[in-house]
C-alpha cells in the first residue's frame, strides 16, 4: 500500500504545471501481439501520464471482467473516460444512424453500456466518436432522417444516466466520405437540439485541421457553452487524421489552444491520440508529456496584461513579438 502512495504522490508531482490529467492512445502500445494490461502496465511507467483511458467494448472485453478495478488501484491511475468504437460489421452502415431499426437501438444499448461501466469506476464521461454515421454519395440518404436519427441516439445516451458526461468527437470524414457531424459548429447544433446539460462536444486537434478550423477558436466556442468536455491533443497537416506528436507541426496553435484551455476554465483530460509508427510509443508519448509541460511554463510566464492590450487591438506583430521574445531567444551579441 506505501507503494502505491508513493507511485500517487510522484504521479501528482509529475504533473508539474498540469492542472489537467494527462492520458493517451492505448492502441500505440498494442503492437507485437501485446495484450491489452501489458499495453497499460507501459504505458503507466510514462512519466507525467496521470490518468487511463480506454475503447469500450474492443479493450473491456480483452481486459476480461472484472480486471480493470484492481489494476487501476494498483497503478494508481483513474479512469476519466470511455471512448465508444463501433468497431462491429453490424455498424459499417451506421451506428445511431443505420438503416436498420434493431442495429440503432443495439448502437444505444451498447453506448448506454458504456455510460454504466464508466460510472462504476468513477469515469464520468464517455465519448461518442461515430465513425460510420454519415453517407458516400449524393442522394444516398434522407439528411433530414439521418439527422434526427442522430440526435435521437444522443439523447438517449444522454438521458441514461444524467450524472455521466457524454461528448460526440466530430470528424470531416473518414471511414464516410462525409460524416454526419463534421465540425465544432454542428457539434454544438447537436448539442443544443439534445437539450441536455451533460451533452458536450470533445475536440480532436487533427479532426479540426482536417475541417479547416483553428483550435483555439473552436475551443472558445464551445467553452463559453460550458459544453467542452474532452480535448484529444495531437498534430497533423490538415488533409487526413495524421495523429503526430503534440505540437511537431502546429506549435503555435497548441500553445494557444492551451491557453484558451486555460483561460476559460477547462477542467477535463488531455488524451494524447497520436499514432507512433517508426516511433518506441513510451518515448513518444513522453514527448508529448514534455511538450504539454512545456507549453504550460511558457504560458506561466507569458504577459498576460500586453497580451490582452494586444489583441484588444488585433495587434499582430506586438503578439508575435511577446510570444518568441518567450520561445526564441535573441541573438543580440
Amino acid at each position: 500500500m506505501v507503494a502505491t502512495k508513493d507511485r500517487r504522490r510522484s504521479r501528482v508531482a509529475a504533473g508539474g504545471p498540469g492542472r489537467y490529467p494527462l492520458a493517451t492512445r492505448l492502441n500505440s502500445f498494442l503492437s507485437g501481439g501485446v495484450d491489452i494490461e501489458t499495453a497499460i502496465r507501459r504505458a503507466a511507467t510514462v512519466p507525467g501520464l496521470t490518468a487511463l483511458e480506454l475503447n469500450y467494448p474492443q479493450h473491456l472485453d480483452a481486459l476480461g471482467g472484472g480486471r480493470l478495478k484492481p489494476l487501476l488501484t494498483e497503478l494508481a491511475m483513474p479512469l476519466t473516460a470511455l471512448n465508444l468504437r463501433f468497431e462491429s460489421d453490424l455498424f459499417a452502415d451506421g451506428a445511431f444512424t443505420s438503416s436498420v431499426l434493431a442495429t440503432r437501438q443495439r448502437a444505444i444499448r451498447l453506448a448506454q453500456e458504456a455510460v454504466d461501466l464508466a460510472k462504476r469506476h468513477g469515469a464520468g464521461h464517455v465519448v461518442l466518436w461515430m465513425a460510420n454515421d454519415g453517407y458516400d454519395y449524393p442522394f444516398q440518404v434522407d439528411y433530414a432522417r439521418l439527422w434526427a436519427d442522430e440526435i435521437d441516439g444522443f439523447r438517449q445516451v444522454a438521458a441514461h444516466d444524467p450524472t455521466v458526461r457524454v461528448s460526440v468527437e466530430y470528424k470531416p470524414n473518414d471511414p464516410r466520405r462525409f460524416s454526419l457531424i463534421r465540425s465544432m459548429g454542428e457539434a454544438l447544433l447537436a448539442v443544443r437540439e439534445v437539450g441536455r446539460p451533460n451533452f458536450g462536444v470533445t475536440l480532436d486537434v487533427c479532426h479540426g485541421l482536417m475541417t479547416g478550423e483553428n483550435p483555439a477558436a473552436v475551443a472558445a466556442l464551445a467553452l463559453t457553452q460550458g459544453r467542452l468536455f474532452g480535448v484529444h491533443l495531437n498534430d497533423g497537416y490538415g488533409r487526413v487524421d495524421d495523429g503526430l506528436m503534440v505540437g511537431s507541426a502546429h506549435l503555435w496553435q497548441t500553445l494557444e489552444l492551451l491557453c484558451v484551455l486555460g483561460d476559460g476554465g477547462y477542467a477535463g483530460t488531455l488524451y494524447f491520440d497520436t499514432f507512433p509508427v517508426l516511433e518506441d510509443p513510451a518515448t513518444e508519448c513522453a514527448a508529448n508529456v514534455a511538450t504539454v509541460h512545456r507549453c504550460l511554463e511558457i504560458l506561466e510566464r507569458l504577459d498576460r496584461a500586453a497580451l490582452a492590450a494586444a489583441q484588444a487591438s488585433h495587434d499582430a506583430l506586438s503578439v508575435r513579438q511577446l510570444l518568441e521574445d518567450l520561445v526564441l531567444p535573441r541573438m543580440d551579441g
